[in-house]
């Protein structure tokens, strides 16, 4: 109850903060922000693989601390995203021709499943957290893989938007 309720807190937030207009008076840093969204997504994969790579090795410390420090990666790279989005407003794509379509169904997926991922990811560390690991492993399989294309398809997404 409490994962889907703030599950949809976000998603809410989110829309709201795309939606709205955003105000004039821009602070210097959010022009960056873009970019230090990347980096956490970035980062989000890259503990996202070694998490697992220390579990297939049974190493359990080291899986929690890389599997917390993603989801601190991903924590952060949402309060930044709703900060930038809450000030620039959204950005148009601006590119022409094949690749556009490959641009908006590459986004498209990453936002449906961008939603998808929070309550999997919270209810995937709640079960680990309440040591009911039969049932953390089983949607582990699941929050894994959709987790890992999140993060990627974020950095893709800002690479296509901000650098073609």
């Amino acid at each position: 109850m409490v994962i889907g309720g703030l599950s949809l807190a976000v998603v809410l937030a989110v829309t709201f903060v795309i939606i709205r207009q955003p105000p004039t008076v821009r602070a210097v840093a959010v022009p960056r922000l873009p970019t230090v969204n990347a980096c956490l997504n970035g980062i989000s994969a890259v503990l996202l693989l070694f998490g697992y790579a220390n579990i297939r090795k049974r190493n359990v410390a080291a899986h929690r601390a890389c599997m917390l420090g993603a989801f601190a990666a991903s924590s952060l790279f949402l309060v930044s995203y709703l900060v930038y989005h809450a000030s620039a407003g959204s950005v148009r794509f601006t590119g022409t021709g094949w690749i556009r379509p490959v641009y908006f169904t590459l986004l498209i997926s990453h936002i449906v499943l961008s939603a998808v991922v929070l309550p999997l990811a919270l209810t995937t560390i709640y079960r680990a957290w309440s040591e009911d690991f039969v049932r953390h492993r089983r949607i582990a399989r699941w929050t894994l893989p959709v987790w890992l294309y999140v993060s990627v398809t974020g950095v893709v997404v800002y690479l296509m938007l901000y650098h073609l």
